[in-house]
């Protein structure tokens, strides 16, 4: 994306709180982190944030009292609701309440990244850059990868991966930066990972290369002409 998506995480579990900081940092977003309901109205009062990351179950203030006090004050900030409860009327307290979405410990990092994305886009009105080299075309708000109009099945850690280097296109990419920008935390990454799936993305990509730099990374080059972006 052009610009960092900001984000404030309410989560009083430390070790959960830590994890979603720094795994979406890698992944290029913007995020405070505050214990409790107090803490968050504050930072609302004097920051301005595009998404809220909220889980019910916090001191002081409870996420439902946090969301009440929201959307009475006018405040329409996109709030998606973490949380272990996970029954049916859990849910719709929680949408009802003001929440516009909703994810249940455990969840999976790549879903939650969706999921920040669609909220950002359905509240922005903006939509994700789509990029090009030649008639290689990758759009990252339909998740979709076309050559020749013809489209492309990727994995997610492959799309991943095809984005960073397109986004960076001319610029070698390290496979650390790779790494940690397709795998959380607590992943068990084999040490060859990176490049079984770049040689994955060879073959489904065909002519269109991805440059090893021996000892260094990959890089994707600019095409003629520079970058084409929508």
């Amino acid at each position: 994306m052009s610009s960092a998506i900001n984000l404030l995480l309410v989560e009083d579990d430390e070790m959960l709180g830590d994890g979603i900081q720094t795994v979406l940092t890698r992944r290029g977003l913007s995020i405070d982190w505050v214990r409790d309901g107090l803490s968050a109205m504050q930072s609302l009062k004097t920051t301005r944030y595009d998404v809220l990351l909220l889980d019910l179950n916090i001191p002081w203030l409870s996420g439902l009292e946090v969301l009440a006090r929201l959307r009475s004050d006018g405040n329409q900030i996109p709030v998606l609701v973490l949380t272990a409860r996970s029954e049916v009327v859990d849910r719709v307290q929680a949408l009802d309440g003001g929440a516009d979405d909703y994810v249940v410990k455990p969840f999976d990092i790549e879903e939650l990244c969706a999921r920040i994305r669609a909220l950002h886009r359905r509240h922005s009105g903006q939509e994700e850059e789509i990029l090009r080299h030649g008639d290689l075309i990758l759009d990252p708000s339909a998740h979709t990868v076309t050559i020749q109009n013809s489209e492309v099945s990727l994995s997610v850690k492959e799309f991943d991966i095809l984005q960073s280097l397109m986004e960076n296109m001319g610029r070698v990419m390290s496979r650390r930066k790779l790494s940690e920008k397709i795998y959380c935390l607590d992943d068990d990454v084999e040490s060859n990972a990176i490049e079984v799936h770049i040689h994955h993305l060879r073959k489904k990509l065909g002519e269109h290369p991805i440059r090893t730099v021996r000892g260094v990374g990959y890089v994707i080059e600019k095409p003629a002409g520079g970058v084409a972006r929508r």
